[in-house]
């Protein structure tokens, strides 16, 4: 039985603490006008936040609603900075110290010196203890789309206690009148997203007794030992997710020998090496014609190609890409 957060409210609430707040949620963003217009008057604004918060007043400003389309099309829902302010207070001081520790070892989403890296090592740890395995490959149908509030306020309230906290968790759940989603967007988001399959994390750990687990928000990979095994688990894990998650797999759900490889947070995992994905290459090569064509008109701009063009050299280095890199660079017709 988890234990819940007992650190009381207003002990976590107070003006320093919204300050730090407000720093973290405008790093990388101090420029824009709605940030440089909120600290003009910063004191008065934390202040109007901080008792709004402890009078049990404050409410959720209205989203700003736009479409990304890399890596893929997605509807993200801003919040006014005011609200973002509140969301990093929230995480920071709730739910980072008191309900992340309780995740098992091999969940890597959201949790500080975990992340992609770390868990396609472990990965590759594991295909070689295993040897001759099979691999179950699951992915969660439009997860963000699907979560069920009810379902997720149920699990939240298993750690906190506290009503004052907990008055705000279902401010931030259910922030609009649909039984399922939560926007993408949020910073609370992806961590209610993540909490929400810690359910199935300890399902996988200590009902199916599954040794070789590992779970990226709704991406997760279970070693098992032959065919019919990862069968009998996938099953299991379907039933789970049905009835005490409301949720489903999608059709890229699959099972095969391991020597294949696995694809997982952006790579593919070998016993005996590790590969970028085909797709994150196609991606950058066609970049790299972009850029080519923007050099070659003197429309480069080259601050914004080194970031980008490191950011995949920093990608890349975690996988077996010596030669993938120099080929790359043989197609920029500009010194890098």
């Amino acid at each position: 039985m988890c234990k819940s957060i007992k650190e009381k409210f207003d002990e976590k609430l107070t003006f320093e603490k919204l300050l730090e707040a407000e720093k973290r949620a405008k790093k990388g963003k101090g420029n824009k006008k709605e940030i440089l217009k909120y600290e003009v008057d910063l004191e008065t604004n934390i202040m109007n936040l901080y008792n709004s918060l402890k009078d049990g007043t404050y409410k959720m400003g209205e989203y700003r609603v736009f479409t990304i389309y890399e890596p893929k099309e997605r509807v993200i829902k801003s919040l006014p900075f005011n609200d973002r302010i509140v969301h990093q207070w929230y995480i920071e001081e709730f739910i980072k110290p008191y309900i992340l520790k309780r995740f098992i070892n091999d969940s890597y989403a959201c949790i500080d010196k975990r992340g992609t890296h770390l868990a396609i090592k472990k990965l590759q740890k594991y295909i070689r203890e295993s040897k001759d395995c099979y691999v179950l490959k699951c992915d969660i149908k439009k997860y963000f789309h699907s979560i069920n509030k009810d379902i997720l306020f149920s699990i939240m309230s298993k750690y906190i206690r506290n009503q004052k906290l907990l008055e705000l968790t279902k401010v931030f759940i259910y922030d609009t009148d649909e039984i399922k989603s939560i926007p993408i967007g949020n910073y609370t988001s992806q961590y209610f997203a993540n909490i929400y399959l810690n359910e199935l994390d300890y399902f996988v750990k200590q009902e199916l007794k599954i040794k070789y687990y590992l779970r990226y928000m709704d991406d997760f990979v279970l070693l098992i030992k032959n065919k019919e095994e990862a069968k009998n688990v996938l099953d299991k894990i379907r039933t789970f997710l049905d009835l005490k998650l409301n949720l489903e797999l999608n059709k890229k759900t699959c099972y095969y020998p391991s020597y294949k490889g696995v694809n997982f947070c952006g790579y593919i995992v070998y016993n005996t090496h590790i590969l970028v994905r085909k797709r994150s290459i196609k991606k950058i090569k066609r970049k790299i014609n972009k850029w080519n064509i923007l050099y070659n008109n003197k429309q480069l701009d080259y601050h914004k190609f080194i970031l980008c063009f490191n950011s995949f050299k920093g990608h890349i280095k975690h996988a077996n890409s010596y030669n993938l890199y120099n080929k790359l660079c043989e197609k920029l017709e500009f010194e890098y």
